[in-house]
């Protein structure tokens, strides 16, 4: 469901003193599966590099519980209540600052990419984590987990690092099961709206995107029919099909009353057959009428056979006997001005109703194997527990306007901004312990960005601090001016484990 998020005033300041609890135990982790055989991960990544790549390239921001509607953030939110510490090394302690003129954007960001619960494709930010497989994406947890509809998660996720305008610099990474903290699975709670997912090797197509045809369901009776099995069919992780639309179709039903069809429509019922013999013909399809005509009534003296402008007649020539040899005026009557050819006229008819059917497209795509996503990009190490006031590095791909209308970025490159960390709640999105930096990244693409403490602009590497989960307008001068995350603490470290732990290997 979609909600409405508001970051409290009064009703925030009396959280200025919660606690944070204890680490979550592995067996309280939930984890999704997104694609977990090699044939469904491979049908993923044929949808989104089939078709010259359309679905990339057609993706629009997730805008799903993006903006927080507020006139100032809350002075409330939480306090360390546990010792600090960090997984991974950037290789370079000395930490970039905020008075960089000159920032060298991480390799490791890129865009997860996905079908939203209107059925269309979508994409967030999101960004490489440091594990022992080198196989692991952070994000936004309704990046992930299907907030909208309440199913599980959003289908077909993939992870593209560096992704320009259809460009997929270090491939494909297919996501195999997504991990989160139990109180977002359950209670959509806005404190661990996070998730830590495993991908696939990545891969890449061994020729251009291609299309493995037109796909047409059997005919439904009814509109309901034809949308459910079009729903059943965008939810089949282990089917590549794209541009799935329900169309009103005739279909030949024996009940129906017979009536006249065009020409394309009984060929189409007759697939291989000659029209101009004696069939046999489809069940519930054949002849209406036929006749001799005269060669004056036809119209086409250079062809064998046409089809009327109106679709429904088909008129065509046979050779007739000749009587000797030799040719008149027009080189079409003999010496003594009879015809060589007899000419005729057809009309087709069919019993149908009106039904409908599924279609779209088939993908089919070789792929290849470019090996795991932290051999590739790297991977960022991760900080929990940090003290408020630390400044952060944040990557992403903002998109969309301010309030005010304004269009400040676009969404096909990578931005990045720089704040200190102050604390923030947001009662109505079950978030009292969040925090907030400065920041003017706008909108749906922005949501997942990377929040990277002690960022080493040597190396393009930190400490995932936090991600982006919602952007405010802060004092209503309808520009955006904070963007805000979950606190990372122990319990983010606990499902960061859990998932850093799993394996998720090649899919071809």
């Amino acid at each position: 469901m979609k909600r409405t998020l508001a970051l409290g005033g009064v009703a925030a300041g009396l959280l200025a003193s919660a606690a944070i609890a204890a680490p979550a135990q592995a067996d309280q982790i939930p984890s999704v599966n997104l694609a977990n055989t090699n044939l469904a991960a491979q049908q993923v990544a044929a949808f989104w590099f089939g078709q010259a790549k359309a679905n990339l390239i057609n993706a629009t921001p997730y805008a799903v519980e993006t903006q927080v509607p507020t006139k100032h953030v809350s002075t409330g939110g939480v306090s360390a209540s546990d010792k600090a510490g960090t997984v991974g090394s950037s290789g370079d302690q000395k930490a970039a600052t905020g008075n960089l003129k000159n920032v060298n954007l991480p390799k490791t960001t890129g865009k997860v990419f996905f079908i939203g619960a209107d059925h269309k494709p979508h994409w967030c930010s999101a960004t490489s984590v440091q594990g022992q497989y080198k196989n692991l994406v952070a994000t936004a947890g309704h990046c992930v987990y299907d907030t909208e509809s309440n199913a599980a998660t959003l289908d077909k996720w993939v992870f593209i690092p560096g992704y320009y305008e259809g460009k997929t610099p270090w491939g494909i990474y297919v996501g195999k099961t997504a991990y989160t903290h139990y109180d977002y699975s359950v209670y959509e709670d806005g404190d661990r709206d996070y998730a830590f997912v495993t991908v696939y090797n990545g891969v890449i197509p061994t020729e251009g995107g291609t299309s493995g045809g037109k796909y047409e369901s059997q005919v439904y009776w009814t509109k309901m029919e034809a949308w459910k099995a079009k729903r059943k069919l965008e939810a089949d992780k282990t089917t590549a099909l794209s541009k799935l639309e329900v169309v009103e179709v005739a279909a030949l039903s024996p009940t129906a009353q017979a009536t006249q069809v065009s020409v394309a429509q009984f060929q189409g019922w007759n697939k291989g057959k000659d029209l101009t013999g004696n069939g046999p013909w489809a069940p519930n399809t054949g002849v209406s009428y036929t006749r001799e005509i005269s060669k004056d009534e036809y119209k086409a003296w250079n062809k064998d056979s046409y089809v009327s402008e109106d679709g429904r007649t088909l008129f065509w020539r046979v050779k007739a006997d000749k009587p000797g040899p030799g040719f008149g005026r027009d080189d079409h009557d003999d010496r003594n001005g009879r015809s060589e050819y007899k000419y005729y006229m057809r009309k087709f008819g069919a019993k149908i109703a009106k039904g409908y059917q599924v279609v779209g497209f088939k993908l089919s795509i070789g792929l290849k194997d470019v090996g795991t996503l932290g051999s590739n990009v790297g991977g960022q190490g991760l900080a929990y527990n940090q003290k408020i006031g630390t400044g952060i590095f944040e990557f992403g791909y903002p998109s969309g306007s301010h309030p005010d209308g304004n269009y400040a970025f676009t969404g096909k490159t990578q931005k990045w901004a720089y704040g200190k960390t102050f604390k923030a709640a947001a009662p109505s999105m079950k978030a009292e312990e969040l925090v907030g930096i400065k920041s003017s990244f706008t909108g749906e693409g922005s949501i997942g960005s990377a929040w990277l403490y002690r960022y080493s602009n040597t190396k393009r590497l930190g400490y995932l601090n936090g991600v982006t989960i919602a952007v405010s307008d802060t004092d209503g001068n309808s520009r955006i001016d904070t963007n805000v995350s979950p606190y990372f603490d122990g319990e983010t470290l606990a499902v960061y484990k859990q998932a850093a732990a799993n394996w998720s290997g090649k899919i071809v």
